[in-house]
């Protein structure tokens, strides 16, 4: 058992498998399989788009997730909110969030991700907050 092993660890930059495979090199099933499917991809697109075009509609919904994937994000609708610099306008930004998606101005996922920043800028807000009052708390004390 070598030192590094004795205590749990590898040292740092030290490899776990010195003799593994080189940074980059492509496991071998990986490269077989690639190559088998290049070679009969026209094939294989044009048999799908038949299938396709016959009413096979496994067929249609793997051309059409090619073609035109579903959005994971999309630009936000456009929003005003209030100033979230004090509790005040975080609540007024909080309420104008629930009576977008309320109103559906809003999907519910952007009121949430929207509600979520809020919550981030209130987090923030109420940390200066309390620094503030903690400064003021040891200077009226005097204290550093």
């Amino acid at each position: 058992m070598t030192d590094a092993t004795k205590a749990g660890r590898w040292k740092p930059g030290q490899s776990g498998n010195p003799t593994g495979r080189k940074v980059g090199q492509r496991h071998r099933s990986t490269v077989i399989l690639e190559a088998l499917m290049e070679a009969d991809a026209k094939k294989i697109v044009a048999a799908v788009l038949l299938q396709a075009k016959a009413g096979d509609l496994a067929a249609c919904q793997m051309i059409l997730s090619r073609v035109c994937p579903i959005p994971r994000d999309r630009r936000l609708t456009p929003f005003d909110l209030p100033a979230i610099d004090t509790a005040a306008g975080i609540a007024l930004a909080q309420a104008a969030v629930v009576a977008a998606v309320a109103g559906g101005e809003l999907r519910p996922s952007e009121g949430e991700a929207l509600a979520s920043l809020i919550e981030l800028r209130r987090r923030s807000v109420e940390t200066e907050d309390f620094e503030a009052r903690l400064i003021a708390l040891e200077a009226s004390r005097g204290t550093p």
